[in-house]
């Protein structure tokens, strides 16, 4: 099969189309013809060392939407999507014409969506959907405040935030952005070049702040962030760029009983990643979580699309077809 690897991590420059035999599926595994394979931001991290979970040599690639070829009969022939567990790090990911994977992690696909629709689903709401459902909890008439929400998990969680009834309060980091901010799950957009942040929170928020903040960014924002939660708030941090380092004031922050969570995606196993995207498909097939817009490229053409995602050339999600 023809497959995108690198051997070792350190540049792009180390990825490299190859042959190589079929993967052999073990027991309780399935063999998965891979129709689309997303690109995602963490993906470009993999191939430059940035992820301390994965060992070389490596397929990379996370999420998949494809047809069983081999497993347990139930299987055989099925549309399906998945992504999460350690593909792509600890084992061989989709960035191939097959991948193996545990059968837990592979689910029906959406009947709404085409192949390339249903890989860019992925790693996205599933990351968004961890942190607004499950480490933030967030609840019906709650208020969220979502950094980078004009971006993929950003996005994501606003539609699941919006969903679950809580309102929403979206950020940008220039008022001209305002313009381009059309989603509709978010009830009200700060700009950050408008004035502080907690003083524009208070002022949406009559002076209460919000109850959970999901914080795709870190570095710089993470305070003001913090600044910004109610009493017994909640945040959640995925990144800090570009520094990983942050301060805030601790005696104010035990004063409103703030929490803090961290999440990292590539700690949901294969079941978890699979519940969540469970969960996820009767909204997709109601259209309430929509796939975003992708483009598509041939596995053959890989190499350039990396560079395309590493640089920042290409707005929509990028889409392998092997």
């Amino acid at each position: 099969m023809k497959a995108l690897r690198f051997e070792k991590t350190g540049s792009l420059d180390e990825l490299k189309m190859v042959d190589l035999p079929p993967p052999v599926p073990g027991p309780g595994e399935v063999l998965v013809k891979v129709h689309a394979a997303a690109i995602n931001p963490s993906d470009v991290k993999n191939v430059l060392g940035k992820m301390h979970e994965t060992s070389t040599p490596r397929i990379p690639g996370r999420d998949f939407a494809g047809v069983v070829l081999e497993g347990p009969p139930e299987l055989l022939g099925r549309q399906v999507f998945g992504a999460g567990g350690n593909l792509g790090f600890g084992r061989d990911g989709t960035h191939a014409e097959l991948v193996a994977l545990p059968a837990g992690g592979v689910n029906p696909m959406p009947g709404n969506l085409t192949f390339p629709q249903a890989a860019a689903m992925g790693v996205a709401y599933m990351t968004a959907w961890a942190a607004v459902v499950t480490a933030a909890n967030i609840q019906p008439g709650e208020t969220i405040l979502i950094t980078g929400a004009t971006g993929a998990v950003g996005g994501a969680a606003a539609k699941i935030a919006h969903a679950k009834g809580a309102r929403v309060i979206g950020i940008v980091r220039k008022a001209e952005a305002l313009a381009r901010a059309k989603d509709g799950s978010v009830d009200q957009w700060i700009a950050l070049d408008a004035g502080e942040l907690p003083a524009s929170v208070l002022a949406i928020t009559g002076g209460k702040g919000v109850n959970a903040v999901f914080d795709v960014v870190g570095g710089a924002l993470f305070e003001p962030c913090l600044k910004s939660l109610a009493l017994r708030g909640r945040q959640v941090a995925i990144a800090s760029n570009p520094d990983p380092r942050v301060s805030f004031n601790l005696v104010d922050f035990y004063h409103r009983e703030s929490r803090i969570i961290g999440l990292d995606s590539l700690k949901l196993g294969f079941e978890e990643s699979s519940a969540i995207l469970r969960g996820l498909t009767p909204g997709i097939e109601a259209g309430t979580y929509p796939p975003p817009a992708v483009q598509t490229r041939g596995l053959d053409a890989a190499i350039e699309a990396y560079r395309e995602v590493a640089e920042g050339r290409v707005k929509e999600k990028l889409i392998l077809v092997p």
